[in-house]
């Protein structure tokens, strides 16, 4: 039978290697006549059944007498109360915790005097030429005015400087998330060491707002590296210039002290603008916000008493060294030369805040920090420990520490916790050549 599908033709070679298709008939199969089958249909007649006539059956209602059940008096227990004796579980005094504040930009606002720090590795050639001293920090004289160009035939370093700016970027760096938490305010020259100064702010994070101007020149530290020594000869130059009403009263200038909660001001300013000072005290103090000097040095005490005497009712924390300390309790007349009493008598000075005390915090160096907290409560703190082998410059502890103080108290951190921080910024600070720091903080 076929199957439907033609068959493959078969190929055969000839002897000349050619092909040669065959020709085979085709079968001749007879088709099938199958008779169709007749099927006769089936005649079922309909059947006609009847329909039922049922009659519909009339059940008469069950009448079922009501069951009149009678109540159960079913008597009450008398089961007789329990006395169980009352725990008297003590209360767990747990201390409430408390939240993290949120840190914004300009959250704390520093102002000062900005020095562009200039370091290099020098011979003791170019430190007698210019009498200086393997361990100095001295302010420029005429004789130095040479010095700040012949420093540039040396391999030469630089990284924004001052007091205040210092303190502010070591915040920065402690706290490194967000960016600009900082804002700095100063006076520069519009020049070439005043751009690189901008820069070194924009690579710390910090917000730096400068008043620039064209009469003097930017502000510059020579820093005069001998061995592990540091001869330091500062140049304020613009930093001496700036100006309240053509800086800090702009609008856009108010705005960012308006967004602060913090504010931090080096002693050295007060040589420079008195009324810029004044005017962010006396903001802080009528928003019951938080307003820190730094006596900064013994001649500041001194000479310019009367200027420090006169923001000193806005402060409401205090920063010093033993030296300074001892140096403003003799110009004040405290009759005392014991650093905690000193401490306790800055704090009850006239202030015009009276909704929180005066904090007062005095570092020693290498001995223990003091802290006031209000009343006669004084607390002790031990630095972090160093072998000397591992110091490598203690100039800038001083600003490292407040900088780590002011990390921890713009975030709402107790006093405790801002002086641990102090000394945590401070140890890491004098390891380095300068107030500079590692990539990150390993404080938390």
């Amino acid at each position: 039978m076929s199957s439907g599908k033609p068959r493959a033709k078969k190929i055969k070679k000839t002897p000349e290697g050619k092909t040669q298709e065959r020709n085979t008939p085709k079968r001749n199969t007879p088709e099938r006549n199958t008779p169709e089958r007749n099927t006769p249909e089936r005649n079922t007649p309909e059947r006609n059944t009847p329909e039922r006539n049922t009659p519909e059956r009339n059940t008469p209602k069950r009448n079922t007498p009501k069951r009149n059940t009678p109540k159960r008096n079913t008597p009450k227990r008398n089961t007789p109360k329990r006395n169980t004796p009352k725990r008297n579980t003590p209360k767990r005094n747990t201390p409430k915790r408390k939240t993290l504040t949120k840190l914004r930009p300009n959250s704390l606002f520093g102002m000062g005097n900005p020095l562009l720090d200039i370091s290099a590795v020098v011979d003791q050639d170019f430190l007698e030429k210019y009498g200086l001293k393997a361990n100095d920090q001295i302010l420029a004289e005429d004789k130095h005015k040479a010095l700040f160009e012949e420093i540039f035939k040396f391999k030469v370093e630089y990284h924004a400087g001052g007091s205040t700016q210092n303190s502010i970027k070591v915040a920065q760096w402690m706290i490194q998330e967000p960016h600009k938490v900082c804002t700095f305010f100063g006076c520069i020259g519009k020049d070439k060491l005043g751009e690189i100064l901008k820069q070194k702010a924009v690579e710390v994070h910090v917000d730096a707002h400068y008043y620039e101007q064209t009469e003097e020149p930017t502000g510059t530290c020579a820093v005069c590296i001998t061995g592990d020594n540091r001869s330091m000869v500062a140049n304020l130059a613009a930093a001496n210039y700036y100006k309240k009403d053509e800086h800090l009263d702009l609008k856009e200038n108010w705005k960012l002290v308006e967004k602060a909660k913090v504010f931090y001001i080096a002693g050295f300013f007060l040589t420079v603008s008195l009324e810029s000072i004044l005017k962010v005290a006396k903001h802080a103090s009528e928003n019951n916000k938080l307003f820190t000097l730094n006596l900064s040095a013994p001649f500041i005490c001194q000479y310019f008493k009367d200027a420090l005497m006169e923001v000193m009712p806005y402060v409401d924390v205090l920063f010093g060294n033993e030296t300074e300390a001892a140096t403003f309790s003799k110009e004040q007349g405290f009759e005392t030369e014991d650093i905690k009493e000193i401490a306790k008598k800055a704090q009850t000075l006239p202030r015009v805040n009276k909704k929180r005390p005066r904090i007062v915090v005095f570092t020693q160096g290498k001995d223990e920090t003091i802290m006031t907290k209000g009343g006669d409560k004084l607390e002790t703190f031990k630095v972090l420990q160093i072998e000397q082998k591992d110091i490598v410059d203690t100039n800038g502890a001083g600003d490292a520490f407040v900088g780590g103080f002011l990390s921890e108290l713009v975030q709402d951190k107790t006093l405790e916790q801002c002086v641990k921080a102090g000394h945590y910024a401070a140890n890491v600070t004098i390891r380095q050549t300068g107030c500079t720091f590692p990539h990150k903080p390993d404080f938390h």
